[in-house]
C-alpha cells in the first residue's frame, strides 16, 4: 500500500480516474435531476450510475488495451447495444391505442451512457458540450414540443402526473 502511494506514476494515474468518473457522475446527474423534476421513472441516482458504468467500462477498456483502438471501440459498442436494454425498462405501452410513455427517460439514459463514455476517454470538452446541449434540448425544447403536438395530439395527466400521449 505505502508503495502505491508513494509511485507518482500510480498517483497521477488514480487523480486522472478519480477526474474522468467524477465528470461521468455530474454530467449524469444533470440528465438525471432533469428526469427527476419532470417525475419521470428513473432519476438522479439511476442516471448517475449509467454514467459511472459507461465510464468504468470505457476506462477499463483503455487500461487493459491502451495500444488497441479496436478493442475500446468494441466496448464502446457493447455499451450502446447493452444500456438500451435498460432504455427499454423505461418504455410502456399503456393499452391497446396508440399509448406509449417513456420513451425520453429512455433516451436520456442510453444519453447518459454516452455521457459516461467520452468522459472515461477523457474527452472533457466533448463530454461537457453534450451533456450541455443535451439538457438544453431536454428542458429548453420542451414547451416546443408541448405547443407543436397540441396540433395533432391531446395529452391528458395521470393520477401520478405522468403525461401520457395519445394519437387522436
Amino acid at each position: 500500500m505505502i508503495d502505491w502511494i508513494l509511485n507518482q506514476d500510480e498517483v497521477q494515474e488514480f487523480g486522472a480516474f478519480l477526474l474522468r468518473l467524477s465528470i461521468a457522475i455530474v454530467l449524469g446527474g444533470v440528465l438525471g435531476v432533469e428526469r427527476q423534476l419532470r417525475g419521470r421513472w428513473a432519476g438522479i441516482r439511476t442516471h448517475m450510475m449509467v454514467s459511472l458504468g459507461a465510464a468504468i467500462f470505457t476506462l477499463a477498456a483503455i487500461t487493459t488495451a491502451p495500444n488497441d483502438s479496436n478493442e475500446v471501440t468494441r466496448v464502446i459498442q457493447g455499451i450502446a447495444a447493452g444500456i438500451g436494454f435498460l432504455g427499454a425498462g423505461t418504455i410502456l405501452k399503456l393499452s391497446t391505442e396508440i399509448e406509449v410513455k417513456g420513451l425520453t427517460t429512455a433516451s436520456s439514459i442510453w444519453l447518459a451512457a454516452a455521457l459516461g463514455t467520452v468522459a472515461g476517454m477523457g474527452e472533457y470538452a466533448l463530454a461537457t458540450a453534450s451533456g450541455l446541449m443535451s439538457v438544453l434540448v431536454l428542458v429548453i425544447l420542451r414547451p416546443l414540443t408541448k405547443s407543436v403536438g397540441k396540433n395533432n395530439m391531446t395529452r391528458k395527466e395521470t393520477t401520478d402526473d405522468h403525461e401520457t400521449i395519445q394519437n387522436m
